[in-house]
Order: C-alpha cells, then structure tokens, then sequence
C-alpha cells in the first residue's frame, strides 16, 4: 500500500509531458552573437512566449549556448540561419525544433528575423518576424505564427442596422450571426449588403487574438419597394378635364360616318344625271 501511495506521489509531482522540445538558439546581431542586455531581455521574451504553447518545454538560450561551449564547437554559435547548422544545435541539446533569430534595425524600432527548423529533416518550417517596441507584436504571437499557424486568428465583430443584411468577406458569403467571426490575421475585404440599401464595402485589419468592432451603417436607396409597387404615397386630389360633348368620340365617329354615307349618295345621283359622252377613236385610232 505504501509502494502504490509513493508511485502516486511521483506522478504527480512528475512534470507533464511534452509532445515537443523547442530550443532557442542564442540571437546574433550581424553575424555574430548578440550578448547585450537589450538581446539576452529579448531571448528571454521568446523563451517565454514559446512556453505558453500547449506540450510544449523550452530549452532556455543561455542552456543552448552552454552546451554548445561545453562540445567545444564555438562554430554553432552563429548558424546565420543555415538549417543545417541549427539541426546540429537542436540534436546537440536533444530538441525537435530550433528557433534562431537575427536582430536587425535602428533603436527602439527593431525588428527579429525568426526561423523554426526541424531537426529530424534540417530543414526550415517557416519564418516570420517579430517588432519589438511599437506594441504591435509579441513574442507569444510570434511563437504561434512559427509553429501553429492554423491558430494565428482574430476575429471580427459585425454591429448591422438593417437586418437581412447579407455579408461577404473576401468574396465568399459568411454568416456571422450574433457573434465574432474567426478570421486569419491580415487585411480583410468585407462587403454588406441589402436589396433596398447601398453596398457597405470597408478593408478591415484583423489583430492576433483581438477582436475588431465593425460597425456597418446602411443607406437607403430614394426609391423604395412601395414606390416601385405604385402604391402612391401623395394625398394630392386628381381631377379630370372632360372634353365638351361635341368633341367625344361616341359623337365625332356617328357623324364621319353619316357624311360619307351622304356624300356617296350625291355623287352617284350626279353620275346618272350627267353621264359621260361616248367614247369615239380619232385619227389612227389610239385616242378614246
């Protein structure tokens, strides 16, 4: 009984499995390590945004420059970037993935040119870069970027006032609902619309794990549905102007026809009083 307490104990106060070690490599600055206050700050950043990822332990750079003099092979110190150098870091150390980075830019502005390199293939995952000083990055979302890119998201909130909108974002048609929809970071182009409003068409940037407030304001066309229908919507009071009796149709036509029917009448009365002479031929006889 007390051997199974015991085990127990162990696996308890036992870590949690890793399902992948991550080694940062030590930062270089033009070529060559970069042993600063301002770079050890930064790694130190990095190893602690690597570790917020699930399953995942993190061999710290100062461990990796360490045992890289330990082996005496100072050149691992600086791979600039060759995936088969950081291979031999990561087998050095016992990681699966390597993470390298290369400082660069003037003062506050800086940016880390980061690479993620497998070390069973020596091969390059991805890059990506990271800012440091303008708060428009961290090294968590950095960490994600590299290597669970499928979850470097936003999302976008849609504040409608017309309901029935329909909405499109790149071109394909989402539904929204009620809530945030997930998007990859980046520039998004969002189009609403509406059979009786103007298209609402904006360029949306959508932050890692922030959430965009859209506010869309429809505008109504001056045409609506019930005047398309006919339906008036005056009060004004139509009146008619009715032509005097002599001048309508059920008069004009009666008469026309009487007159015809008269004046047939006269002249074939005419033609039998005064008929035409005879006709006779003269001269070679083409004349009637």
């Amino acid at each position: 009984m007390r051997a199974v307490t015991l085990a127990l104990v162990v696996a308890m106060a036992a870590p949690a499995r890793a399902d992948r070690v991550v080694a940062i490599a030590p930062l270089s600055t033009l070529g060559a390590e970069d042993k600063s206050a301002a770079g050890k700050q930064l790694a130190a950043d990095l190893e602690r945004g690597f570790a917020t990822l699930p399953a995942t332990r993190v061999i710290a750079a100062t461990t990796v420059g360490d045992a890289i003099a330990k082996a005496k092979r100072p050149g691992l110190r600086a791979c600039e970037g060759e995936a088969a150098c950081l291979a031999d870091v990561g087998k050095l150390v016992g990681a699966q993935i390597v993470v390298a980075g290369e400082v660069g830019g003037l003062g506050a502005s800086q940016v880390v040119y980061l690479s993620a390199t497998d070390v069973a293939s020596g091969k390059e995952l991805r890059a990506t870069t990271l800012a440091i000083g303008d708060g428009k990055d961290s090294a968590g979302a950095a960490a994600v970027r590299l290597l669970e890119p499928d979850k470097f998201r936003g999302a976008i909130h849609f504040a409608i006032d017309v309901p029935g909108a329909t909405v499109y974002v790149n071109g394909s048609k989402v539904a929204p609902g009620n809530g945030a929809l997930a998007l990859p970071v980046g520039t998004h182009a969002v189009r609403v619309t509406h059979p009786q409003y103007h298209d609402f068409v904006r360029f949306v940037d959508v932050a890692y794990d922030r959430t965009t407030e859209l506010a869309v304001g429809m505008h109504q066309y001056p045409i609506i549905q019930h005047d398309v229908r006919a339906k008036p919507t005056s009060r004004d009071t139509v009146v008619r102007d009715e032509p005097a009796w002599w001048r309508r149709w059920y008069v004009v036509v009666p008469a026309v026809v009487v007159i015809g029917v008269v004046t047939g009448i006269v002249v074939g009365y005419e033609a039998h009083r005064f008929p035409l002479p005879p006709c006779r031929k003269v001269g070679d006889g083409t004349g009637c």
